[in-house]
């Protein structure tokens, strides 16, 4: 990485912001501009932070100013949280993408493109295979929301790739998240102090730790392996192996419950669950990592077993306070409590 100059997207969010400044402290690395619609909340160390919306031209000033020849995107955001709605969270998401990548095609300079992806792209439904390999198509489309953008996202990255055939473009699908740090989705839904789940399922989840994928994206930079690469830690576990592991109490609902949550989940400042949330908490997912490890040549240091105790050990039991937090759980939710009751006495 000798001399490189590294633009990273999404550095206002915990993530983007270590590893901008991550990449900022390696030798070889000249220098690390840092770009988001707002600043980043923490130290962002020899980081040259710059404001810009991704979604405007601008950007490409912003690269051919700087010299950039590695671009990281990790701006692409799962939920709309206080950037708005749905259709602000797809801009973001979608239209920032092509604008960044227009922007990279205009610029002779630019040689790698790594883009932060999901597992999620894959889908979760009844018909899944045991394991996702990269060539896998999602058994059923995605037919909006996060995984739509996705999907959008990615094609979009190929076509990039083809038109630039000198650019070495990598894209990782992680897997979920998982960190003492992380503030996310499915780790507000773990650090709930009653753990609500689908009646009749136990799905199989996949973790990959912070600082794996921190490790994952510098490795990348540094290895320049073009290709489509799943990122996960070893293994599998149930949701009711994580969450004994959590020692968090369970509160099993009928599927669409989950979507009746709204309030309460406010109530604990846990994001309201997405459909790719709710398809993965009924059927979960598992994906193939031998690419990752044969030909990206990285290996996380935590399996999901360890990720997931990792994030246990900030967390306090809540098992003496479960009648009442379910009490409190059922009052939010007369109309799942008294569909469970009728299906019981028929």
């Amino acid at each position: 990485m000798a001399g490189r100059v590294v633009l990273v997207t999404g550095v206002s969010r915990d993530l983007g912001r270590r590893f901008a400044r991550a990449a900022a402290d390696h030798p070889d690395v000249e220098r690390v501009i840092g770009v988001d619609v707002v600043p980043p909340r923490g130290d962002v160390g020899g980081v040259s932070f710059v404001r810009a919306d991704i979604r405007n031209p601008v950007i490409a000033k912003v690269i051919a100013k700087e010299d950039v020849d590695t671009v990281v995107h990790m701006s692409v955001i799962s939920t709309p949280g206080s950037n708005g709605g749905r259709s602000t969270m797809k801009e973001l998401n979608v239209i920032g993408t092509m604008q960044l990548l227009a922007a990279c095609q205009k610029a002779p300079t630019v040689r790698q493109l790594v883009v932060k992806s999901t597992t999620h792209v894959y889908g979760a439904s009844s018909r899944d295979p045991a394991m996702f390999t990269e060539e896998m198509e999602p058994r059923r489309q995605p037919r909006g929301g996060y995984a739509k953008d996705v999907a959008e996202i990615e094609g979009y990255v190929r076509g990039f790739a083809r038109r630039r055939p000198e650019v070495v473009v990598t894209l990782l699908r992680c897997a979920n998240v998982l960190g003492p740090q992380v503030e996310s989705p499915i780790a507000s839904y773990l650090r709930m102090p009653v753990i609500p789940t689908v009646l009749g399922f136990d799905p199989r989840l996949q973790f990959v730790h912070e600082r794996d994928l921190l490790g994952a994206l510098g490795h990348a930079v540094a290895a320049a392996v073009p290709g489509t690469f799943n990122i996960a830690g070893e293994g599998l576990l149930t949701l009711s192996q994580v969450v004994r592991r959590l020692q968090r109490p369970t509160l099993p609902l009928p599927g669409f419950a989950l979507g009746g949550l709204g309030g309460a989940l406010r109530s604990m400042h846990v994001s309201e669950f997405s459909p790719e949330v709710r398809a993965l908490l009924t059927y979960g997912r598992g994906v193939d990592t031998t690419r990752m490890r044969r030909d990206l040549g990285f290996s996380p240091r935590f399996s999901t077993a360890a990720t997931v105790d990792d994030f246990a050990s900030n967390l306090v039991p809540t098992g003496g306070r479960t009648d009442r937090l379910l009490a409190d759980l059922e009052h939010r939710l007369p109309s799942a409590r008294a569909a469970v009751e009728s299906g019981a006495h028929r």
